[in-house]
């Protein structure tokens, strides 16, 4: 098996480790994984939800006909699933089985932004709730981060009941708060809030009211993010594939794939951690969609 990482974060890529029903195939796909380490795909194909156990075998799916295009994925600590369909401009929360809880949005309404729906081109105004969703996360008091994504330029935060708070961000590629695509979204323990600010090229991190602490400069089109509770940090790369950090933005591993062309985007587009630390990474590019690096650093 082909090894990658260096020192505690070294990582064996394992090979064909998803084993889907014959004649399916994986979109680029959001993923989590439960506390039984099952893991869920929210990907754009016929079969939209995708249940694995942890060794790759096919459990079941759901979502057919209604979850027409996936986007980044969220779990919580009940084990219930946040899904963006980011093309209907909703995110849904769902049972672990399927079951409709509850839904944020409004089905096929996005904000006026003024988007040409190109992603390399800036909005010409923020706005409210939603132009094309891409990710969502939890504060740990409830609260919810959604970033508002490729047709807008915020962040918006939200009751656990979906009640709107407060957004911030504006359109713009260098000020604090600017976004051009606020791809990923995570919130860490202590409240922050982490955006990946992927046509920047950065890393943004807020308070929970979104005032401005810091940035992170050094990475290829960030695309996801994820913090695991050693305080690892992993951002996928859409030029890259994935860097691992500390919380103080220092270079713990970082590793690409020989088939990733710069400025092609076809690199890293979302990351997860299981309990075992094994890693469970969304390749963007067709064909090899999923790859699953059991941790042995």
């Amino acid at each position: 098996m082909a090894t990658v990482g260096a020192g505690n974060y070294t990582y064996e890529l394992i090979e064909n480790w998803a084993q889907l029903p014959t004649g399916w195939t994986l979109g680029q796909t959001g993923i989590v994984t439960d506390s039984r380490d099952r893991v869920y795909l929210f990907n754009r194909s016929d079969h939209p939800l995708i249940v694995l156990e942890s060794d790759g075998t096919f459990l079941n799916s759901w979502g057919e006909g209604v979850l027409s295009s996936a986007h980044g994925m969220f779990i919580d600590p009940d084990e219930n699933i946040y899904l963006p369909v980011f093309h209907s401009h909703v995110i849904l929360k769902y049972t672990p089985s399927g079951n409709l809880l509850q839904t944020i949005g409004t089905w096929d309404k996005p904000s006026d932004t003024g988007w040409s729906g190109h992603f390399r081109d800036l909005v010409k105004q923020a706005a409210g709730p939603f132009n094309r969703p891409s990710d969502v996360a939890m504060s740990p008091s409830g609260e919810l981060y959604i970033s508002d994504g490729y047709g807008n330029a915020r962040i918006h935060r939200f009751t656990p009941d979906g009640e709107l708070i407060a957004s911030w961000g504006a359109p713009g590629n260098t000020a604090p708060g600017d976004f051009h695509c606020p791809h990923g979204v995570w919130v860490h323990t202590d409240g922050r809030v982490f955006v990946a600010d992927r046509e920047n090229s950065r890393v943004q991190i807020f308070s929970p009211e979104g005032e401005f602490l810091s940035q992170w400069t050094h990475l290829a089109r960030p695309t996801d993010i994820y913090i695991d509770n050693d305080n690892t940090v992993y951002v996928t790369e859409f030029d890259a594939l994935i860097c691992m950090m500390t919380l103080e933005g220092e270079v713990l591993a970082r590793w690409t794939v020989p088939t990733v062309i710069p400025g092609e985007g076809n690199g890293g587009h979302a990351v997860w951690v299981d309990s075992r630390g094994d890693l469970y990474v969304n390749l963007s590019q067709e064909g090899q969609r999923l790859l699953k690096y059991r941790r042995c650093g």
